[in-house]
């Protein structure tokens, strides 16, 4: 009978050995798969955010598209439609489409393509 308490103590002990290595390798990918994936968008959209200047066509995360007309702080005056500004944080800006020298003329209402 103690044969056998000694063979049990001894397999338990290996066990929690590799409890502690099975632990330690899914905190390892956890982190690779979850958190410095996650870090790299956060400085992505901040730098996003800091390049963001006065004529840039931005979207936002609600999905409105406009042109900055000013930046105050954290705030920024965004152009929608002629004569049409709205407020929004500067943290709503989801992407950023182009810049003052990226804006090309859209053709008017009436230029049809003749056939």
């Amino acid at each position: 009978m103690n044969v056998a308490v000694l063979v049990a103590q001894e397999s338990n002990s290996g066990g929690g050995a590799f409890q502690l290595v099975f632990f330690a390798l899914i905190f390892v990918a956890m982190y690779f798969l979850l958190i410095r994936p996650q870090r790299r968008r956060m400085r992505e959209a901040q730098q996003l955010q800091r390049s963001i200047g006065e004529g840039d066509e931005v979207l936002l995360t609600s999905g409105m598209y406009g042109f900055v007309a000013a930046i105050e702080g954290d705030v920024i005056w965004l152009d929608i439609a002629e004569g049409v500004e709205v407020r929004v944080s500067r943290n709503a800006v989801a992407r950023r489409l182009g810049g003052p020298s990226d804006q090309t003329p859209a053709p008017a209402a009436d230029d049809t393509p003749s056939e």
